[in-house]
């Protein structure tokens, strides 16, 4: 029987993401004067305030006031009456050091023995059923946010939209779990205030409609542009009503509070751990990007056409507990899961300094993660300054989303004889 599965996103300027991308961004400038910087960050945002808490052990001193206000000023929190401004809200910092007890558990004098920086699973996952190998409904839901983004930022064919938003997106899949249809899309959007609000909620599901839907479509493949076609698709747009408060002003944000919107929409299963905040000897990240690697290039590869890889550990120790995998019957090799499940220990190391090394985890390569999700994006080169215009400016090239290349591919195959 026919069933629906929903996968929602939220926009850079939703306070949880603002607290996310403050946190790498720290994270970041961090890495950038110390690569061996240890650093857990956690941020709140309200009304006027941000406070930052954590704990770090670097040889790199910051100006974390200026990094804060540059992020919110990127993401457009840049006019008083959003009650969260960049130059006039107040920011308290509460970073202290690293315990020694958490670190002795994590360094080692030979660093291919670095210990795991916590305990717990992880989670990485891949589906055919996108070009990038990701839920459909999530990867519709985030596109969604980012165009509607490019369009506040035009503020040429819409010209009200504040920074906070919210996107949803349910889709009807067939037995076989193949998609068929799209059958709801629910975008709240923050809006300047109108004179008219029975008007204001006209306009808006207009534009949201005529606009923002037709310009996503546009970016898919045909046979996905054809789930918007022929269908009485449900829109919600703005169902409350009235979305002028927003931001951190119109709720409190806290980092690590939107961990399915940055993994698989809740396809597949999560671990639990955050990932904004944390330097890479922090396995909740790590190695979560290390499984979505391994998930993408097994896929891509011809092992199967949906996977879910778990890897687990304790802290301090570099050894995996263990490596589990789920094909969810689509395995095209004649192994069952176990079995793939020990290949991929034989191909992959995943111990906590390897994972670092293989994916390139030590650059700071986090802000760019800390809104739209942190897996399905596209990897690539770029050039990035710290501290512009100022005394100790540098500029790094990274390499961004490394665990979303499939440059592992060939190996898989040759191990699994495809």
């Amino acid at each position: 029987m026919p069933y629906l599965f929903t996968s929602e996103s939220v926009s850079e300027g939703h306070p949880d993401k603002v607290a996310d991308q403050i946190s790498d961004a720290l994270i970041d400038n961090f890495l950038a004067y110390d690569a061996k910087s240890k650093v857990a960050c956690e941020t709140l945002v309200t009304t006027g305030q941000v406070v930052l808490a954590g704990e770090v052990k670097s040889e790199a001193y910051l100006d974390v006031q200026d990094i804060a206000r540059e992020v919110i000023r990127k993401i457009g929190y840049t006019k008083s009456e959003y009650m969260f401004e960049a130059n006039s809200c107040g920011i308290l910092s509460a970073i202290h050091e690293q315990s020694p007890d958490i670190n002795q558990g994590v360094d080692r004098t030979s660093p291919e023995e670095q210990g795991a920086g916590d305990q717990g699973m992880m989670f990485g996952y891949a589906t055919r059923e996108t070009e990038n190998y990701m839920p459909l409904a999530l990867d519709l839901a985030h596109k969604l946010l980012l165009e509607l983004a490019a369009l506040r930022r035009e503020n040429k064919d819409i010209t009200y939209l504040r920074p906070d938003a919210k996107s949803q997106v349910t889709i009807e899949y067939s037995d076989d779990n193949k998609p068929q249809r799209i059958d709801t899309i629910v975008i709240s959007t923050q809006h300047d205030d109108f004179d008219n609000d029975e008007k204001m909620l006209a306009k808006i599901k207009e534009d949201m409609i005529n606009i923002l839907i037709p310009r996503v479509k546009a970016q898919l493949k045909p046979e996905l542009q054809k789930l918007f076609e022929g269908f009485d698709i449900q829109h919600h747009i703005n169902p409350t009503g009235k979305f002028v408060i927003g931001g951190p002003h119109g709720d409190t944000g806290l980092t690590g509070r939107k961990i399915i919107v940055d993994t698989y929409g809740g396809k597949g299963a999560h671990g639990g751990g955050a990932f904004s905040g944390k330097d890479p000897s922090k396995v909740d990240r790590s190695a979560a990007y290390a499984t979505r690697h391994i998930a993408k290039n097994l896929v891509a590869a011809g092992v199967c056409d949906e996977v879910l890889v778990q890897v687990s550990y304790a802290i301090g120790v570099a050894k995996p507990c263990g490596v589990y995998v789920n094909t969810y019957g689509t395995s095209k090799v004649a192994l069952n899961d176990g079995e793939i499940a020990r290949k991929v220990e034989e191909i992959f190391d995943l111990r906590p300094y390897a994972i670092e090394q293989r994916l390139k985890l030590r650059n700071p390569i986090y802000s760019e993660t800390a809104a739209y999700g942190h897996m399905g994006r596209e990897p690539q080169v770029v050039t990035k300054t710290f501290n512009k215009g100022k005394k100790h400016e540098k500029s790094v090239e990274v390499e961004l989303f490394t665990w979303e290349k499939l440059d592992y591919v060939d190996k898989v195959k040759a191990a699994f004889n495809i």
